[in-house]
């Protein structure tokens, strides 16, 4: 890699840290991920009650009953698949509709002329790991 690629990694580290004006441990990647990707069907409290939900023809999940509904276990291989695209939804719509691991992987894509040091399956499974660890945050008592 190029000094100038370098420099220009390093700048964009310092960006996502410091780019707003937060400390980097007040940020909650997880809940950005789920705050921009799933509120706006699942809510901000995962109950399944987002703005998108009224005019879905399928019920919307409350995500908060995803251990309850296991036997109090959370079924962390069968939320991955979901939002991974393995496992497809209805009311996800079909592959060809964007499912968040085909958008993550076009996202590394747009990401990739830094020549950054790392895979696109690493980048996926990083944004669908902090997402899936909010959920799991969300879970009712």
């Amino acid at each position: 890699m190029t000094p100038n690629k370098i420099a220009g990694a390093i700048a964009l580290g310092m960006l996502s840290v410091w780019g707003n004006g937060h400390a980097a441990e007040k940020s909650d990647f997880g809940k950005h991920e789920y705050e921009s990707k799933c509120a706006v069907c699942h809510g901000l409290e995962g109950r399944g009650n987002g703005a998108m939900a009224a005019v879905l023809k399928t019920r919307v999940s409350n995500l908060t009953y995803l251990s309850k509904n296991n036997n109090g276990v959370f079924p962390f291989q069968r939320v991955y698949e979901i939002i991974d695209g393995t496992d497809v939804l209805p009311a996800h719509g079909t592959r060809e509709m964007p499912i968040w691991g085909q958008e993550y992987r076009a996202d590394y894509i747009q990401k990739a002329y830094f020549d950054a040091p790392f895979d696109a399956e690493a980048y996926v499974r990083a944004h669908i790991l902090a997402l899936i660890e909010y959920i799991s945050r969300l879970q009712a008592n």
